[in-house]
């Protein structure tokens, strides 16, 4: 026990015992690094106002436990900020948000410190090439026919992204990257655009789902994942579905509330915004036309699009909360794991 600057050992059983004592020095993992750089926290509670204002030196902290992620208090950049960039693997990246296990959450920027472009995604492709778009399933990043939640068929969009994983070499940096912080495709479904009435969700059923009813009706996101099933995380997990071969998905729909998108909005100055149409991962609805999933538009706006377009892909992994970086998070002095 150490008390009053003393160091107190208990039960030594025998005479001339030998204790060596060890000192290391502390070393602050990358969010304790990252938060010393901000002298500005700042929580949320209204989301129906887009964020627009250049906000460097800040960051948003959770409000309470309602906005917690599955993991717990999570810090998120919201606005235009200019110091949240990350030079990893070889591509520059933003930070989302340190999420609750102290891990970091990086959307994919390019090659070079571009903010609009093209070279801000990966290419192009449908988030599911299936031969219908008659089944509101075809939503998920995984799905089966005849199950909300199911995980046994792989999407086109999940397709694509595991194979520019493996072609860039990012498989190289599995000690840096996490996989327990998963990527939520939200699919509580429901036949009621109000509130959700759990039905729905398979089929051709008209369904709502849930980021539709916090986005587009009530205007309240949440980091928090509401069904395991649809939380993908790797195999080697302790929480999740467990139904990812890489640690890569895409950003939420939620993740761009919270940065400063508004749902029928056009917002061209946070720092989202690339002036290309990309996906995210958050199923919107099922109508009329088919399944559909949340989209940024190349004009600002945060809206939706059927799963047979063809859109942008802007790739998200997570750093492991343990890495060590440097740097100020500027384009030009990027932060860097060590």
């Amino acid at each position: 026990i150490w008390e009053d600057d003393k160091l107190y050992l208990d039960n030594l059983q025998n005479r001339g015992t030998s204790c060596y004592l060890y000192f290391k020095i502390y070393e602050p993992n990358a969010g304790e690094q990252i938060l010393k750089n901000y002298a500005t926290v700042l929580t949320r509670d209204n989301f129906n106002i887009s964020i627009t204002n250049t906000t460097t030196g800040t960051i948003y902290r959770s409000l309470d436990e309602t906005q917690h992620d599955n993991d717990g208090e999570v810090y998120y950049f919201a606005g235009n900020p200019t110091d949240n960039w990350v030079r990893f693997g070889g591509f520059y990246w933003r930070i989302i948000r340190i999420n609750g296990n102290g891990s970091i959450r990086m959307i994919y920027q390019g090659t070079s410190a571009n903010t609009t472009g093209t070279g801000t995604n990966i290419g192009m492709e449908k988030f599911n090439n299936v031969e219908s778009n008659s089944a509101n399933e075809y939503v998920g990043y995984k799905y089966d026919i005849n199950q909300v939640h199911g995980l046994g068929t792989q999407s086109t969009i999940k397709q694509f992204l595991d194979n520019w994983y493996t072609n860039n070499g990012l498989s190289n940096y599995g000690d840096k990257i996490d996989g327990n912080a998963g990527f939520c495709g939200d699919r509580t479904p429901s036949t009621i655009n109000s509130s959700s009435n759990g039905q729905g969700g398979t089929g051709a059923t008209f369904t709502y789902y849930g980021a539709y009813i916090r986005l587009s009706t009530n205007k309240v996101p949440t980091f928090e994942c509401a069904n395991d099933s649809d939380l993908y995380t790797t195999s080697e997990s302790t929480n999740g579905n467990k139904a990812l071969t890489y640690p890569i998905g895409l950003i939420t729909a939620d993740e761009v509330a919270y940065a400063g998108g508004v749902y029928g909005n056009s917002n061209t100055r946070f720092y989202l915004y690339t002036n290309t149409n990309y996906w995210t991962m958050t199923p919107y609805e099922f109508n009329a036309g088919g399944a559909t999933v949340f989209i940024n538009y190349s004009n600002g706006e945060f809206q939706w699009d059927g799963i047979h377009s063809t859109n942008y892909i802007r790739p998200v992994i997570n750093l492991k909360a343990d890495v060590t970086i440097s740097g100020s998070g500027t384009t030009t002095d990027p932060y860097v794991v060590n």
